[in-house]
């Protein structure tokens, strides 16, 4: 494999990695999903236990509890909730079954176009080469949680002091993946923007 290619599958594993290692934790943690299993079983009841966020029971189901934690109090919370839709919750009304096909086939597509973006660019780009890394890890993180269950797990939840529009919305290791991706990559655009020669100056024309 070479040595680009290489780097582009080492960043976006150990994010995938990362991101789905970190859920686990989630659900074991956050919720009772897990709770009873031990060994490979909570690793399997990890993948098919689903509708865990209080969400009203199938028929002859239950109620799943949820247990938030507060890591720094009024600024800083772990909270299990499972996000339907793309971020801030859009598109997460459609029905089911066009739901999953649309965010399927648009996840399908930024990984097609992440890839073909990274196999462009010039040898002395690094830093593309691992912003957009982290951005396929992340887009692999979420991209597996609807494939496997329909929604993709959010835990990480920031706001102040609960004041009303200070609460930044729930979000995951994935999602980070891809923030910090895409402001690598605006800093490398703003760092060529700076080197970039000035103009000369236009040549004057002699009098006549």
């Amino acid at each position: 494999m070479k040595t680009p290619l290489r780097l582009l599958v080492l960043v976006a594993l150990t994010t995938l990695a990362a991101d789905q290692a970190t859920k686990y934790l989630a659900v074991a943690n956050l919720t009772d999903a897990l709770d009873g299993h031990t060994g490979l079983a909570r690793v399997g009841a990890y993948f098919s236990e689903q509708n865990l966020d209080n969400s009203p029971p199938v028929e002859g189901g239950r109620y799943r509890a949820t247990r938030p934690h507060r890591f720094i109090e009024d600024y800083w919370h772990f909270r299990y909730v499972e996000n339907p839709g793309a971020a801030w919750g859009m598109f997460g009304n459609l029905p089911e079954g066009v739901r999953r096909g649309f965010f399927h086939l648009v996840s399908l597509a930024a990984l097609a176009f992440i890839l073909a973006m990274y196999l462009r660019l010039e040898p002395g780009q690094r830093l593309v080469r691992v912003a957009l890394a982290l951005v396929a890890g992340g887009a692999l993180g979420n991209f597996m949680d609807r494939l496997v269950r329909g929604y993709v797990i959010d835990f990480i939840d920031w706001h102040w002091r609960n004041q009303p529009g200070m609460r930044w919305p729930t979000f995951n290791v994935a999602d980070a993946a891809i923030c910090v991706g895409v402001a690598l990559m605006l800093l490398d655009s703003l760092r060529l923007r700076r080197a970039e020669p000035a103009a000369p100056p236009l040549a004057q024309s002699p009098n006549p």
